[in-house]
């Protein structure tokens, strides 16, 4: 699941919420294998540390392809690094005493700047592939599931902001754009 040289690749722009429809549509399961989509999870990593991101859904640099990379710490503050190809999400309850769901504030790349308080479950897991097929799955806790639970929202063209009440999203977004509008509606 982790790749030598991941930091490798070369970083890609984050496309900003409104800017592209990749953004907001489901993106399209990865069929081919090769080095094209070894090279997409090695500019995804380059892409997300360059924005100082922990996790890239590959339709934030404008691709449609239901591919994630995650460098996120979990409950513990253990880092979680990964990638899955075609990942299915599946949220699970509270193991020894944590919560079913956490309150706290998310933020997006794609929609640089502000940060809102969002609930999610507070232990997920995705199963998918890697670059070469082969099944893979990364179960987290705490912030590392909520990038897992937000990254598979991107795939399905569902951006944080708009899981939020309509006059909050639109108040992030005026507050993403800056004074001179920048970010489209």
């Amino acid at each position: 699941m982790r790749l030598p040289g991941r930091y490798d690749g070369v970083a890609r722009p984050i496309v900003t919420y409104g800017s592209n429809e990749v953004l907001h549509r489901p993106t399209a399961p990865v069929t081919e294998f090769d080095e094209r989509l070894r090279r997409l999870v090695l500019d995804m990593f380059a892409s997300m540390r360059e924005a100082d991101g922990v996790g890239l859904a590959a339709n934030q640099i404008g691709v449609d392809a239901r591919v994630f990379v995650i460098d996120c710490p979990d409950a513990r503050g253990e880092d979680v690094v990964g990638y899955v190809v075609n990942p299915e999400l599946t949220l699970l309850g509270p193991a020894d005493g944590e919560p079913a769901e956490e309150v706290t504030e998310e933020g997006c790349l794609s929609v640089p700047g502000p940060y809102a308080e969002l609930a999610r479950a507070f232990r997920a897991r995705v199963d998918g592939v890697d670059v070469k097929g082969a099944r893979v799955s990364i179960e987290a806790s705490g912030m590392a599931a909520r990038c897992l639970q937000h990254e598979v929202d991107h795939l399905d063209g569902v951006v944080y902001v708009d899981r939020l009440p309509a006059d909050l999203r639109e108040r992030l977004l005026a507050e993403a754009a800056g004074p001179d509008g920048g970010l489209p509606a």
